[in-house]
C-alpha cells in the first residue's frame, strides 16, 4: 500500500533533520494518511479510501464526497477515486 493520498495525489516529501548544531541529515516527510469511509448520496453506499486529513477537511468544506469529486482533476484520482467519481457521475446522469 503506497503512502498517498488517493484525492489529493499528496505524497512523501524529503528534507533535513537540523539540530542544534546545524549537522544535516535527511529525513522524510509522510502525508497524514487516516483509513474512512465516506459516503456517496448518489449511489446510497459508503466508499472506503485513504485519504490525508486536509483531504478530508477539504471533502467536508465543498459539501460531501460527490460534490469534491465532480470539481477534483482526474490526474490527481487514484484508480479507484476515478472509478467513483464516473459512477456517481453515470448515477447522476441516469436520474436527471
Amino acid at each position: 500500500m503506497s503512502r498517498r493520498c488517493e484525492l489529493t495525489g499528496k505524497g512523501p516529501m524529503t528534507g533535513n533533520n537540523v539540530s542544534h548544531a546545524n549537522n544535516k541529515t535527511r529525513r522524510r516527510f509522510l502525508p497524514n494518511l487516516n483509513d474512512v469511509t465516506l459516503q456517496s448520496e448518489a449511489l446510497d453506499r459508503g466508499i472506503k479510501l485513504r485519504i490525508s486529513a486536509s483531504a478530508l477537511r477539504s471533502v467536508d468544506h465543498r459539501g460531501g464526497l460527490d460534490a469534491y469529486l465532480a470539481k477534483a482533476k482526474d490526474d490527481e484520482l487514484s484508480a479507484t477515486a476515478l472509478k467513483v467519481k464516473k459512477e456517481i457521475a453515470k448515477a447522476l446522469a441516469a436520474t436527471a
